[in-house]
């Protein structure tokens, strides 16, 4: 059975560790990203992080239940980090986009851990307050809540994503993402046009495009149509408001 967590009120150490610190969920989860940008996505262990610390491993077991307990917290503090770096306009369309490119850059800054978390629901704070603004956002913007949850869906699940994809091609050695970018101009764009014709006619834009993100592609689409799906639904209603006013008599 995993120890009970130490409430916050009263899990704080005292002494500081041999760094000096004085350990705190914050540290823990800030020296766990380091951990895991030195030594990968399969590397954070808790005598690893307790090392990294200056404290005993078991330590952390009064901040959190486990390691897949902090795994979640680490994908909070990421995604935090995002809506940190984030500032409202009022025009839902426009901030919706920052949003989401910021979440973006947000795992990308430490790939390996979002390769670890990307995929993971915390259902902490930070996260909390990511999914609660974004659907403020649309509902703000005149969206019918069923509209605004698929949009949402649609917008958290792709920027997370490509996330993950994007961070795994980051989080590789710098030899390998090379020669897997090279590949492209070394393997592709050699292909003769009588078996290929199709990526030999296009092998020097896809040479020049794929070692980019799609996801700003993606997500400009995936807003464009979330737009044009409420214009739509606006004039709708708004010749049904019409009709309903001619008709009353």
């Amino acid at each position: 059975m995993p120890k009970q967590v130490v409430p916050e009120a009263t899990r704080r150490r005292r002494r500081p560790t041999r760094q000096g610190s004085v350990l705190s969920e914050t540290l823990i989860v800030r020296t766990a990203l380091r951990v895991l940008r030195e030594h990968g996505s399969t590397g954070l262990t808790a005598r690893r992080l307790g090392a990294a610390l200056g404290a005993d491993p078991t330590t952390l077991y009064r901040y959190f239940a486990g390691m897949d307990d902090l795994t979640r917290a680490i994908g909070e503090e990421l995604m935090g980090r995002a809506l940190d770096n984030w500032t409202a306009t009022g025009h839902w369309q426009a901030d919706l986009r920052a949003l989401g490119l910021a979440v973006h850059s947000s795992y990308l800054a430490h790939p390996q851990a979002a390769v670890l978390t990307a995929s993971r629901v915390t259902g902490r704070p930070r996260e909390i307050a990511v999914d609660e603004t974004i659907l403020g956002v649309l509902r703000g913007a005149g969206f019918p809540d069923g509209a605004a949850v698929r949009v949402y869906h649609a917008f958290i699940d792709s920027s997370l994503a490509f996330a993950a994809l994007d961070a795994g091609s980051l989080a590789l050695s710098d030899q390998a993402r090379e020669t897997d970018e090279e590949m492209w101009s070394s393997t592709y764009a050699r292909l003769p046009a009588d078996t290929h014709p199709h990526i030999a006619a296009t092998a020097r834009l896809l040479a020049a495009r794929m070692t980019h993100s799609a996801y700003p592609v993606v997500l400009d689409t995936l807003l464009n149509d979330a737009a044009a799906q409420l214009t739509a639904d606006r004039a709708r209603a708004g010749r049904s408001a019409g009709r309903g006013a001619r008709d009353t008599p």
